[in-house]
Order: C-alpha cells, then structure tokens, then sequence
C-alpha cells in the first residue's frame, strides 16, 4: 500500500496502524487543508493521498516524542500528555463554554479522580461521594469532572468573573425555558441592529475579500508556498493588502449606521470599550446588556452574560491570531497570519451571539446527562484566608452538614505559574462590560509582579499561605494534587513550609497548546500528603 494513491478512508485506516491509536478521515482532511500533505485527483475526481507522504509525516509525529524527552528528560510520563485525544474531546460539552487561558484539560483531572489504577497510578485516591477542593479553581475544570464521576466538589476563585464562569458550567436549569430566553433576547438584539445598521456594507466587505483572497491568496497552494519560504510571507503580504486598500479606498470609506435615532449613548462608556470595538458592536452589545438587566432569574442572567462575554471576546478589534493578547488595534483589513489571507475584524456580533447562544444549550445539555447528583459549590474569595466551613454553611446548609462529617477527601487544583498570566486582565472586556469590581493586586504570582526573586518569594509565601489554610478543612490523610509548571523549583519549599511532604512527582508533556509558541513544555504533578 506504501506505494500508492489512496482515498482518504484508507489513508486513515493505514494512519490508524501505523500510530496505533484512531486516526479519522478528518484528521486526514485536515493535513490536506493545511498543506501538511498534497492533494492528488484520482480518476473519478475523488481526493487521493500519497501514503508515503502520510508516513513522512507521521514519522515526524513519532521523532517528536523522543526529541521531547531529550529536551526534558526521560522522566517524562507520556501516557498522561493524553495526546490521543483530539480537541473536541479536551473540550468536551461546557469546558468549552467559554474560553479561558492557562486551564488543564479534564482528562488530567480525570486521571487522577476517578478510580482506575496502572502501572503509573497505583492508588486510588477519591471515591463516589467524596469531596474534593480547588482553591485556584479559575474556569472550574476540577469541578466539572468531579460532578462526572459522582464527587462533591468546591471551587474558591480570587476572581469574581471566574466564579461566574464556573457557576454558569455547573448550574442546574430548565434547558427548554433557557432556550427561550436566550432566543427571545437575540430576536431583540437582530431587530436593533439590523433598523440601526447597513448590513449590506458588511456583505459587500466580505465579498470584496473573498474575490480577492480567491486570486491572490489560492489554498492550499499559497501555504506550501509560505511553508518553504517565510520571508515571502512577510513580502507579499504587504503588498497585496496595500492593493486591497488602494482598490478598495472609497468603499472602506463609507458609513455604515443606517439610522442615527435609534443609537444608545455613549456617554459613560469606558475607554476599554470604545478602543476595542467598533461603533455596531459597542451598541450591540449594550443593547443585550439592558436585556440581561430586565431577566428576573439570576441563574439565567449569569448564562447570558457568559453567552454576551465569548461573543464579546471574539468581536474585539484585534487580529485573529492576537485575540487573546490584544496587542494592536485593527480596524480595518489586514493579512491573517492564522489563516493565510486578508481577514477583517468582526463587523457585527449578531452571528458569534447566535452561534454561542446554540452551542451553550447544547454544551448544558450535554453536561446534564453526564453529570452525577452531587453538591457543587463556589467561593468568590481568597484561599489563603478564607473559612471555608462558614461559607458553605451559608450557601448550601445541607452541603455543610455532609462537609461536616467527611471532610474535605483532597484537593486538585493548578495554581497560577510566576509570572506568567495576569488572569483579570485576560477578561478585561468581561469586568468593563457588567461592571465587575477586580482584584489584580490579591492575584498570586501574576505577570505584573515579575519573575525576579522578589515576586518568587511572594509566590512561594502565597501559595504557602494557601496550602496551610486549606489543610485545615482536609482530612489528616487527604491527598494534595498540585499541577506546576516549576522551572523555578520552588515547590519543595512549598511544600515544607505548608506542612506538606511530596510523596511523589508525575511529569507529563503539554502538548496541542494553543499559543504560538509550541517550544517543549512539561508540567509536574505533586502528589503531597501531610507530613
């Protein structure tokens, strides 16, 4: 078979072999969109591939594990980089449901959780019916599993926008009444905008742009092209979007508001909003905001507001490559180094808000046949000081109760990396749009405190601080899971400051990260116990 053309179900059944793990015609698919392999016609017209094409690249896949262990040891546990598992499944019903920066993926959790054992782990740590804690809980990942696999969970977040994020992926609704809501809300939201706005500007755009991608940016050809030489990229690139502003000059010009009568003020609008957004989308989304304000139901409130934050993120006036950096401005075309082409920003919100709001009920619904009858509860607090038995006592009596008798079984949980993420900032859009009050300052080992040894020995005192607090509310031979990225080795002192041994260590590599830095990157799992 190495020899020939094949189409691309057999060309998945021979990757499947080869790898030893289920590779599916749309995985094929999508090496020939990305020029990872070329496209051969076949009699018929029917898409063939070269199989020896296939086994360059595979092979490649292959050499990348070994080249990772060089860079990062031999110590590496590649049965927990749960590389066989394609996005939808890292992603899987309301992990998804809204983006978030620098979460681990369910399977880890899981991993750890659930009561399987192998030649790795060879205990079982948490049962049915226990409970487990994450003081770092950010998007609630470690509850969401839990509530899977039949264990209570509690999730305590500096950040009050995470703890509605995690409240919307956990909450128990009436779907078929959420529906309703969200689907009258948009009906509201098109009318508004579509009186208001020229929407015929925003169809002419896009066609303009695919007349002339379709002439000078031809896939996947261009890409193989950029592939072998990418200062071409960066010359050609320039200069066909130069035409395209110089062709298109008069037309980028225009107005695009229809009617002027019906546009909200702008009076008290934050800076944020009118940088980031065009003039349809800051109205847009007021206008939904006012709709969330007149939903009686707090729970369905949240929902909205997490359906109005994703399609807020996605509308910014950034590159696509850039979205969750926000480093310059676009408002107008520009070359797409993700997508190979002229892209523009997001005209109008209407078709991300109908998108998103779909995809939540079906994310919440998918989520409702899997998740056990358990207790799921989030602190809006900080874990180094909190009291975690009063809370609770206050938001969930019953809960208490139970919380009372067992304890707290153990914790799972992936605190913030030194230095590397300042996680208000990244949902900066989110507190300017509902007006959420921040606390950047309590957050521990953000990246505006730096990685100099100062900001170390913060972190070391913080997470510390954490641990030592939390201990108090876990049972005496509970288990501590702590997912780190410890380049800095500074989760031995940790530990033993905490009154905390490590007992042992899980390294695994982090691979499909979504950055475009894909450099070799592991992270530690620290199983600590008391000492």
């Amino acid at each position: 078979m190495s020899g020939e053309l094949v189409p691309i179900k057999e060309a998945a059944e021979w990757a499947s072999n080869h790898m030893g793990k289920d590779i599916s015609p749309s995985n094929i698919s999508y090496l020939i969109q990305y020029a990872r392999i070329n496209k051969y016609g076949g009699d018929s017209n029917a898409t063939l591939v070269s199989i020896p094409e296939l086994e360059t690249y595979y092979n490649k896949i292959k050499e990348k594990e070994q080249r990772w262990k060089e860079k990062l040891g031999d110590d590496l546990n590649w049965e927990i980089s749960f590389e066989q598992y394609r996005e939808s499944e890292t992603t899987r019903h309301v992990h998804r449901l809204h983006p978030y920066k620098g979460k681990f993926i369910p399977q880890l959790v899981e991993y750890f959780l659930d009561n399987r054992v192998n030649k790795f782990k060879k205990e079982i740590f948490f049962n049915k019916g226990d409970i487990v804690l994450d003081p770092f809980m950010g998007s609630g990942t470690t509850l969401i599993q839990a509530a899977e696999l039949g264990i209570h969970s509690i999730g305590i977040d500096i950040s009050e926008f995470n703890c509605r994020i995690a409240r919307a992926k956990s909450g128990n609704y009436s779907l078929l009444d959420l529906r309703f809501r969200l689907d009258k809300a948009y009906n509201e939201i098109a009318r508004f905008s579509n009186e208001t706005f020229d929407n015929d500007y925003e169809r002419d755009l896009k066609r303009r742009l695919s007349e002339f991608n379709s002439r000078h940016f031809p896939n996947p050809q261009y890409r193989q092209q950029v592939r072998r030489d990418r200062q071409f990229e960066q010359e050609y690139s320039i200069e066909k979007l130069g035409l395209f502003l110089e062709q298109n000059h008069e037309f980028l010009a225009k107005s695009r508001t229809k009617d002027r009568s019906h546009l909200l003020d702008e009076g008290s609008m934050s800076g944020f909003l009118t940088t980031w957004y065009n003039t349809r989308i800051r109205q847009e989304l007021f206008f939904y905001i006012k709709l969330i304000e007149t939903e009686e139901d707090e729970r369905t409130r949240n929902v909205m507001r997490i359906v109005l934050s994703r399609t807020a993120r996605s509308c910014r006036a950034t590159t696509h490559y850039d979205l969750a950096t926000l480093k310059e401005r676009q408002i107008g075309p520009y070359y797409c180094f993700k997508h190979y082409k002229l892209c523009t920003p997001i005209e109008s919100i209407l078709k991300h808000l109908k998108r998103y709001s779909e995809d939540t009920i079906q994310r919440l619904a998918e989520f409702e046949r899997l998740k056990q009858d358990v207790n799921i509860e989030i602190i809006h607090s900080d874990a180094r000081n909190v009291n975690i038995f009063d809370v609770i006592k206050r938001q969930n009596p019953d809960f208490f109760s139970l919380l009372q008798k067992k304890k707290i079984s153990g914790v799972f949980s992936s605190p913030p990396y030194v230095g590397q993420i300042d996680y208000h900032e990244q949902h900066a859009y989110a507190y300017e749009l509902f007006a959420i009050g921040r606390r950047d300052d309590d957050e521990i080992g953000s990246m505006a405190k730096g990685t100099g040894n100062a900001a170390k020995e913060l972190y070391v005192q913080g997470i510390g601080d954490v641990l030592r607090n939390i201990a108090r509310y876990v049972r005496p031979d509970g288990h501590f899971f702590i997912v780190a990225n410890d380049k800095h080795n500074l989760y031995p002192e940790i530990a033993e400051r905490s009154g905390l041994v490590i007992t042992e260590e899980y390294k695994r590599p982090v691979l499909n990260r979504t950055e475009r830095d894909r450099q070799p990157y592991a992270e530690t799992i620290f199983h600590m116990e008391n000492v």
